[in-house]
């Protein structure tokens, strides 16, 4: 029955962004953001907690604030997004978004060279994958968690694979990892959500020990590919930017763990320095330093 409701929402709001002028939706989305911010007092309280753990007391509670609303209109602009996209065209997707460091995916294409995209909950991160794939022409494929109702999984794997956007699925992502790997496909990897401690490797991420993912340090060491940050942002919710990052270059040595070590550290720091250039723009509702919190 869950199923069905999930849908049907879908297809409203499928019809209402189709009907309604995109500076009404902005406001709108802007009306919700706003709600959620005020009527979810533990986001609320996750939100102020972060951006303390992280900036300490150099920003006032009004900027704590801003920052927690946008955080949420990156979230519904997201959403929004997804249903938005679902069946234009490719040229339409990426007509109002800018590239600022191409010639860095292209250097390995022209080089015959595969990379792992690295990227984070900033901006709208479900367009990036989008717009990378979409502007470098080339499959790429997305790490994450199954919903949990199949119809709309079905229905948001079938958006995705419009773009040449690929999904494998948390349990058995190594091995589905590797298999894409293996077939030429790009991997893309959102690299800043805590996992649990037996999981992960421990980062210090704004100054706090924090975990993080091995996955893609794992595969790069592996599979000798050099990690590649890109992260999309707007202003206006309007027109795009998707920033691409010089490369993390791959690392083997004879010791394994401290080769891990390095290159996730480097990723963390990597999240950390885009957040700083723009913190309204990440998504602060992340227990990102869970394990660690005192």
């Amino acid at each position: 029955m869950l199923d069905y409701l999930y849908v049907g929402l879908y297809k409203f709001v499928s019809v209402l962004l189709k009907l309604v002028p995109d500076r009404v939706i902005r406001k709108l989305m802007y009306g919700l953001a706003y709600l959620a911010y005020h009527l979810s007092a533990k986001h609320q309280k996750r939100i102020e907690d972060n951006l303390i753990l992280a900036y300490g007391d150099s920003l006032n509670q009004a900027e704590r604030k801003e920052i927690g609303i946008e955080a949420f209109m990156n979230l519904l602009d997201t959403v929004f997004g997804i249903v938005r996209r679902d069946g234009i065209s490719k040229e339409k997707v990426i007509e109002n978004i800018t590239f600022e460091g191409s010639e860095i995916i292209e250097n390995y294409q022209k080089e015959g060279k595969n990379f792992i995209l690295i990227t984070g909950h900033y901006g709208n991160w479900e367009l990036l994958s989008q717009a990378i794939a979409i502007r470098f022409d080339l499959t790429l494929v997305g790490v994450g968690r199954k919903i949990d109702s199949d119809m709309m999984d079905e229905v948001l794997k079938r958006n995705r694979e419009q773009f040449n956007v690929e999904m494998v699925y948390k349990k058995g992502a190594l091995k589905e990892s590797m298999q894409a790997i293996k077939q030429g496909k790009t991997l893309g990897i959102l690299t800043d959500q805590a996992i649990r401690k037996n999981q992960s490797i421990d980062v210090t991420f704004f100054g706090e020990k924090a975990t993080h993912t091995p996955l893609a340090s794992i595969l790069s060491r592996k599979f000798n590919l050099d990690l590649i940050p890109a992260y999309i942002s707007t202003e206006d919710y309007q027109k795009y930017r998707v920033k691409i990052y010089e490369p993390i270059k791959s690392q083997k040595t004879d010791n394994q763990e401290e080769d891990l070590a390095i290159l996730t550290q480097l990723q963390s720091d990597m999240m950390e320095q885009v957040i700083k250039e723009n913190p309204k723009q990440w998504f602060w509702m992340h227990r990102r330093w869970k394990g660690f919190e005192n």
